[in-house]
């Protein structure tokens, strides 16, 4: 079966990920736009807590784009990077008097679109 490879487009979508929205859009603006192999080397020696589930989500896209669409991990670039607010994880914490204080944990979802690299 021959697939046509010039609109292609590889998606992943992570969902719930326990981080805020804000700090993911720190990490994901550094890496938007670049080559896979460019991306997966800027996440590995960034300091923040945020690059494991990204990193996780674009070695899960570009296994997307080998085993369903046959393509080289080498030809692909980061078409498209976007970070959504998810739903809170709402929490109480216990305060003064028996009141309780309400504490919002944020989540997140992310989706990564990979295209082949024009030649």
């Amino acid at each position: 079966m021959k697939t046509n490879t010039s609109n292609q487009k590889i998606r992943a979508v992570a969902k719930h990920i326990h981080m805020s929205p804000h700090k993911i859009r720190r990490v994901i603006s550094q890496i938007r736009g670049r080559s896979y192999e460019q991306a997966l080397m800027i996440l590995e020696f960034m300091p923040y807590r945020a690059c494991n589930p990204i990193l996780q989500l674009l070695s899960s896209a570009a296994a997307n784009a080998n085993h369903n669409f046959g393509l080289s991990k080498t030809n692909l670039f980061i078409n498209e990077i976007q970070v959504d607010k998810g739903t809170f994880f709402k929490r109480f914490q216990p305060r003064a008097q028996g009141r309780g204080y309400p504490i919002h944990k944020p989540t997140c979802h992310i989706t990564i679109v990979l295209n082949v690299i024009p030649k």
